[in-house]
């Protein structure tokens, strides 16, 4: 069965937009099947913004709180899950697959390409290979003090960035640390965006989370 033809865009850009192809991919190739990170990663915790008005558009993006990556970045986060917990720290998910008409969305309110992916290009979080992630005590499931609250905007959430109590500045460092080590790479503008080094085997979607189930 060959790999289906992804059309291109208004832009000029291929965005799988067609659940059919989708699936189809994934027969061909497992590792392209979005994983539900909820059900698949023990002890993650998900608060996943855009399904709420708790975000700098002021209203819900998403119709659920849902996080899906492809299925190698998927057991990469849950590898990441399982070594901080060894010292009793765990992840809380504010995003991770973002359908690409959410991306277009965004640049439309922030045209600034330092914080949101323009639609010309798309973003990793399209593809299912980029997660936004902070700390949290796993014992009490409480939030660990990060640099600043997600989504962010200025020099306080660059990850160089050190005006910061040292406990801020150390749960950073494990955060970025441990991540690296299971082949996350941070955007070095926002504290809490890693993108695995995989993202460019994997195309850009435009669908649903209800379309990524069987």
């Amino acid at each position: 069965m060959p790999a289906p033809e992804i059309p291109l865009n208004s832009y000029g850009l291929p965005v799988l937009t067609d659940a059919a192809q989708y699936w189809q991919l994934v027969r061909l190739n497992p590792e392209h099947e979005l994983i539900d990170l909820g059900a698949f990663i023990p002890g993650v915790q998900l608060d996943i913004r855009y399904a709420t008005a708790n975000n700098f558009l002021g209203e819900a993006v998403y119709a659920e709180a849902a996080a899906y990556l492809r299925r190698p970045v998927a057991e990469a986060l849950g590898a990441a899950q399982q070594a901080l917990g060894k010292v009793g720290v765990g992840l809380k998910v504010f995003d991770a697959y973002r359908p690409y008409s959410a991306t277009v969305r965004f640049f439309e309110k922030i045209p600034d390409e330092t914080y949101a992916a323009p639609p010309w290009r798309g973003s990793r979080h399209n593809r299912g290979c980029s997660v936004d992630v902070a700390l949290i005590d796993l014992g009490t499931g409480a939030d660990l003090p990060m640099p600043t609250e997600f989504d962010a905007l200025g020099p306080e959430a660059h990850s160089d960035y050190l005006e910061l109590p040292t406990a801020v500045l150390q749960y950073r460092a494990l955060l970025h640390t441990v991540l690296a080590q299971h082949g996350f790479v941070n955007y070095r503008a926002e504290w809490w965006h890693f993108d695995h080094q995989r993202w460019a085997d994997f195309p850009l979607l435009d669908l649903a989370f209800a379309e990524l189930r069987r």
